[in-house]
């Protein structure tokens, strides 16, 4: 999972930041509507959450026209208002939920998870291809027979993808979008270097799942070695 963040408050977007990679997700946040409206234009987030109040473009202006042009996006919009007929309007508008500040961040992860789970993004704590399962709870890979290995965080998200779209190609463009962010300078060998500690890991377990690698585009994880 990926989401942005549009938040002016500097030390509340950082916070933000800090606790949702802790809790393995995947964010890019920036601090005006302009920037976000270009971010959300990429189509590699699961969940926005908007502070209302923005330079530049307004949360409220910025949702409009993400919907106007069809992106059904969950939206979650932060506001210091607590008027009925302000969340009335920010609901009206196309947002999904309504945070009012100060909140509790583990309600809003809690919410960030609702939403994910409801788009189709996370569908089980756990999930298995053939003879080998990742456990999302506690970010390890394990096996049928008991065996179990750590995952550090971004070979974790990359197997997420892989298991979340068996016997697919994702393309090593889309896992840089997904994992490191569209305005990173990862490039095509940070992908490389994290597969091979990923393929290690599982022959260590001695699984026949493996991860195939489409010359040129990307990679699949399949579940057997044919």
């Amino acid at each position: 999972m990926r989401i942005l963040l549009v938040e002016d408050e500097e030390r509340l977007s950082q916070a933000l930041v800090e606790i949702f990679k802790k809790n393995r997700i995947g964010i890019d946040a920036v601090s005006n509507g302009t920037t976000g409206l270009e971010y959300a234009h990429n189509d590699t987030y699961d969940v926005l959450i908007l502070d209302i109040m923005l330079p530049g473009t307004d949360g409220i202006t910025l949702l409009k026209i993400l919907r106007s042009e069809h992106n059904h996006v969950p939206v979650i919009l932060l506001t210091a208002k607590d008027d009925v007929a302000d969340k009335v309007h920010g609901l009206d508008s196309g947002a999904d939920d309504y945070l009012t500040k100060p909140f509790a961040t583990e309600e809003l992860l809690a919410r960030v998870r609702a939403l994910g789970r409801r788009r189709g993004e996370i569908k089980t704590e756990q999930i298995t291809c053939g003879d080998i399962t990742l456990n999302k709870t506690n970010c390890e890979l394990q096996t049928t027979s008991g065996k179990s290995v750590k995952l550090s965080l971004k070979e974790y998200q990359i197997l997420e993808m892989l298991f979340d779209h068996p016997h697919q190609i994702i393309t090593k463009e889309r896992i840089i979008e997904k994992i490191w962010g569209g305005d990173s300078n990862a490039e095509y060998n940070n992908v490389e270097v994290y597969i091979s500690f990923i393929r290690k890991k599982i022959e260590n377990l001695g699984v026949k799942a493996r991860i195939r690698t489409a010359r040129g585009i990307g990679y699949s994880l399949e579940d057997d070695a044919r």
